[in-house]
């Protein structure tokens, strides 16, 4: 070939790639002209996101192209929601797609309430294989490291991270009984704790109204938190009380907070019992008093004016001394079922009685193991009674025997006024205390609390938009940023450049819930997009079937000597 034609060609060729290079998109994707509220609580802005990878890469006003472009206009565009405290441990299991929760804006799952999914002992694993409800899985992980990498082996729609639980902790090393540690057996406690943080644990979680975990005195909690505050982690609780003695409760966390050097935050705060409702002004003060200190204290809530747990929080924690099985043998004991019966009608000098909070006729009955049981689902433990022609607290320990489950209940004890007050405190963030469920499947055996499907969205319609108890940018902080950073989790939970790309698209005119305690299994409304980790996982309303979710480690991961 003649020098000039190679030189013509060489030419073209350039040009060709040049022209090819031009017409690349620079981005994965380009969120257009949202209403972008960034995560700061600051006014919202008129922009666009671009995303590449799994990352955020420019915000503001974005010149070049993404692969796929979405139109925003009139939409809000906002990080990721943080469910501060979540039960999807088993759901995930069951269903990856985190239908509940994605559909609401949920892109990270936060879980670790006093039990945490490793570290298991042989024993363990074989007493919750036995223990298991609806969802029904073989174990395959150990460690809390193992868990984590299990679900992503599987795939998972959201993002997890969890707390390593102090009754986990407890059990591996004294069993169910209510034992203290001797210091060997407290030292191989605190390496298991140091262990779980470096395998990403972000601190150390307790719930210390219920058996096993309500054994471990205030000694044992610091012992455990000043080890994990070693690596940087956080103390986060069920207290002891939310109702009649919640007071002293508050004061043992900020105790815990103040002896170990970590953060704390309060579980789901509430006034529990009517008798306890005029106590949320001092509650707030004794918070604020530690904060002005220099003590990081927070909180979470759900948006509701109930709870949902177990007959067990119906019952002395003495009579579930050594587990399940054993709290179900002695209930078969006559004497031991007459004392019972008159402990859960008076309160609970050393136990926390939610029966007696709320009373039979304001508890719902919501989730049996037992076949023949599930036809009472939705009644109320006082219909049940009635049913049987016994009384209630005879019936409770009944359902517990039959059921060989500590039975699902949904307790209303709760003021709305408080719930009101609650979500205008600035150092309140928010969890569901649920699983994240779908209306199908495994999930339709049971019923359960409207606040798996509702949690979030209720808070941004309901109380944010219709009653304008604070402005969208500021529920969006506390949706993201606030808990993002007492997590200590770094490039979460911002719209930012080079933070992940978990980013949600909403209609703030239309976002709702929709589940009820009658009718709890129906979806949200309002969420349009969310992106996780860069990812489309629900799109147009409709989930993607992508499981793009990863394990969020804290801070202490591969980093606590």
């Amino acid at each position: 070939m003649p020098p000039g034609r190679t030189f013509t060609l060489a030419l073209a060729l350039l040009a060709g790639a040049a022209t090819a290079a031009a017409a690349e998109p620079a981005y994965d994707v380009v969120i257009r002209g949202g209403t972008l509220y960034d995560g700061s609580g600051q006014a919202p802005v008129v922009g666009d996101v671009a995303i590449k990878g799994d990352r955020i890469v420019a915000v503001g006003k974005v010149a070049g192209k993404g692969r796929t472009e979405v139109a925003a206009k009139g939409m809000a565009v906002a990080p990721g929601f943080i469910n501060m405290l979540s039960w999807a441990t088993e759901s995930l299991i069951a269903d990856p797609r985190s239908q509940s929760d994605i559909r609401q804006g949920v892109t990270l799952e936060v879980m670790g309430e006093g039990w945490s999914m490793g570290p298991l002992s042989a024993t363990m694993k074989t007493l919750e294989t036995r223990r298991q409800g609806d969802i029904k899985y073989p174990i395959e992980w150990t460690s809390l490291g193992d868990y984590f990498a299990y679900l992503e082996k599987r795939g998972i729609a959201t993002n997890i991270a969890s707390f390593v639980g102090a009754a986990t902790v407890r059990v591996h090393e004294l069993g169910e009984g209510d034992v203290d540690p001797n210091p060997e057996q407290l030292g191989r406690m605190k390496l298991l704790v140091r262990q779980a943080m470096n395998e990403g644990a972000l601190g150390v979680g307790s719930s210390l109204i219920y058996a096993p975990g309500s054994y471990a005195e205030t000694p044992e909690l610091v012992a455990l938190m000043t080890e994990a505050g070693k690596c940087g982690g956080m103390y986060i609780s069920h207290m002891r009380s939310e109702g009649d003695r919640i007071g002293e409760a508050v004061d043992e966390l900020i105790e815990i907070a103040r002896q170990s050097g970590a953060p704390a935050e309060i579980y789901h705060l509430k006034m529990a019992g009517r008798g306890n409702w005029d106590k949320l002004d001092a509650i707030v003060k004794k918070i604020e008093d530690a904060r002005a200190e220099g003590l990081r204290i927070t909180t979470d809530m759900y948006t509701y004016t109930a709870g949902a747990t177990g007959l067990d929080a119906a019952m002395p924690t003495w009579v579930q001394a050594g587990g399940l099985e054993a709290w179900i043998e002695r209930l078969k004991d006559p004497a031991i079922r007459a004392r019972v019966a008159a402990e859960m009608q008076k309160p609970g000098s050393d136990w926390e009685n939610l029966y007696l909070g709320a009373g039979a006729d304001k508890m719902i009955l919501a989730g049996f193991k037992n076949d023949a049981l599930k036809p009472l689902t939705g009644k109320t433990l006082a219909e049940v009674a009635a049913m049987r022609g016994k009384s209630p607290e005879e019936t409770a320990m009944d359902l517990v025997v039959e059921d060989g489950s500590r039975v699902g209940t949904i307790y209303f004890l709760m003021s709305e006024d408080n719930v009101r007050k609650q979500i205008q405190l600035p150092w309140m963030s928010f969890g569901s205390d649920a699983e994240s469920q779908a209306p199908e499947g495994v999930f339709l055996k049971s019923s359960t609390h409207p606040r798996a499907y509702g949690n979030v969205a209720r808070l941004l319609g309901r109380y944010v938009r219709d009653e304008k108890l604070i402005p969208l940018e500021e529920a969006v902080r506390r949706l993201t940023s606030l808990p993002a950073t007492n997590l200590g989790l770094a490039g979460r939970g911002a719209l930012k450049p080079g933070y992940y790309a978990d980013v949600v698209v909403f209609d703030p005119a239309t976002i709702a819930d929709r589940a009820t305690f009658e009718q709890p299994q129906q979806y949200a409304v309002g969420m349009r997009d969310v992106y996780v980790n860069g990812v489309a996982v629900l799109k147009d309303g409709e989930h993607s079937g992508a499981t793009p979710g990863r394990a969020v480690r804290g801070p202490a991961w591969n980093h606590c000597r």
